[in-house]
């Protein structure tokens, strides 16, 4: 028996990606906690919903551009090391929510700490675990740990909106604090930067490969060198607008104004909750299922199936909102559940083949992207509430993009300067 395997014969790439699961899931409920937080805070402070976007959007812009920084800080400092300080990020911004008394502070805690504290455990983390440790299975673990992403940030929205409603939104956000404390010992324990540290190789490495030595330049240099690199080639540029329009389609849109949306139509938010919920359940089956077929099929082809079928679904949304569930809504939910983040195995791959060892840094760069579109959408739909009184504007016009982003999807090459 070697280093490589336990006694049971499980490679130890697999315990860390279990503990990078739990650290990703941890951190997109942490993340989602604002959009509970939209509706207490208009009745006790009487800020206008597009106030409080503005934090949201804070939030999402630096929970994206965060991201390559935190990619090339891994290269340098470790995994281990930024992760914890992500969640001590976390643990200050969430807390320190219950003493504020005006919106600008909302926006320092929940929009750039808590901002800053996610985008760091973001999806480019769950790239990096990948590619150092696996060589197999690689679009299935990363169809996982995105899947940790997304559901993580519904599922506990119900506890959350719970907590809201009872005890109150600050009972919320210490709960969130503590959590985040929680993780930090178990990340510092069984987190591992590289197989070489605990004396094995990536799982399906061929033996006696030779692994790339850790990355020692300047964490910021590099992160803009690549991004400098990255932008003078046309994929980047398809690549982060089609994933800008998925963050505006989702995380900006859907993840932050369905609730308010929902109640706008008489809907309980416990029980809007809890239809985001049923999203992160079914976004467990799609996002895996959609790591395994990047395995198999041309990711450029899954990205314009996705994007195509979640346009038409927004389009629909407006006419299915009631204050009890339809089963048309139903219908909505799971369908959209299985699209929600299935975007991005299909997207690391092509970051992957297309710009190689620095793959995660450029993935790092598109999905900052993701959350500069995941921002505007924030803000956007808040002042079309504002302004209309009604957000059908909002969904119509995402599900536009949607069709756009399915083209500029398909028309990507397969080499850099294609």
């Amino acid at each position: 028996m070697t280093m490589s395997t336990t006694r049971r014969g499980l490679h130890r790439a697999w315990y860390v990606a279990a503990v990078a699961f739990v650290a990703i899931l941890g951190s997109a409920g942490f993340r989602a906690t604002p959009g509970v937080l939209i509706t207490p805070l208009q009745e006790e402070f009487g800020w206008s919903a597009g106030t409080i976007s503005l934090a949201v959007s804070v939030n999402l812009v630096l929970y994206g551009l965060t991201a390559p920084f935190a990619a090339a800080l891994m290269d340098r400092f470790g995994m281990r090391r930024v992760v914890a300080v992500a969640l001590l990020l976390i643990a200050a911004g969430s807390g320190l929510t219950v003493l504020m008394t005006a919106s600008w502070q909302l926006l320092l805690c929940w929009g750039v700490l808590v901002g800053l504290g996610t985008g760091s455990m973001a999806l480019v983390f769950a790239a990096t675990v990948v590619d150092r440790w696996f060589v197999r299975h690689r679009g299935l673990v990363t169809g996982v740990l995105t899947a940790a992403g997304a559901t993580g940030q519904l599922v506990f929205l119900p506890v959350l909106a719970q907590l809201a409603q009872g005890p109150g939104w600050r009972f919320a956000s210490l709960t969130v604090a503590v959590a985040a404390l929680a993780v930090v010992p178990f990340v510092w324990w069984l987190l591992r930067d590289r197989p070489e540290d605990v004396g094995t190789t990536a799982l399906g490495a061929a033996p006696g490969a030779v692994r790339p030595e850790p990355v020692r330049t300047n964490a910021a240099l590099r992160a803009v060198t690549v991004l400098v690199s990255a932008a003078r080639t046309r994929p980047f540029w398809l690549l982060a607008g089609g994933f800008a329009i998925c963050g505006a389609s989702t995380n900006g849109l859907v993840g932050t104004h369905f609730i308010p949306a929902a109640h706008d139509h008489g809907m309980a938010e416990p029980v809007a909750a809890g239809l985001l919920a049923i999203i992160g359940i079914f976004d467990i089956a799609g996002t895996i299922a959609s790591g395994w077929l990047s395995d198999k099929v041309d990711p450029k082809v899954l990205l314009g199936v996705y994007y195509a079928l979640r346009g038409l679904s927004l389009m629909v949304l407006p006419g299915l909102f009631a204050a009890t569930t339809e089963p048309s809504m139903l219908i909505f939910i799971i369908f959209y559940g299985l699209d929600w983040v299935a975007t991005v195995p299909p997207t690391v791959a092509l970051c992957r083949r297309i710009y190689g060892a620095d793959g995660a840094v450029v993935f790092g760069w598109v999905f900052g992207s993701h959350q500069v579109g995941a921002a505007i959408a924030a803000v956007g739909a808040g002042l079309t509430r504002d302004h209309l009184g009604a957000y059908d504007l909002a969904w119509y016009a995402a599900g536009a993009l949607c069709l756009l982003a399915a083209g500029m999807s398909l028309a990507i090459g397969h080499a850099r300067g294609r």
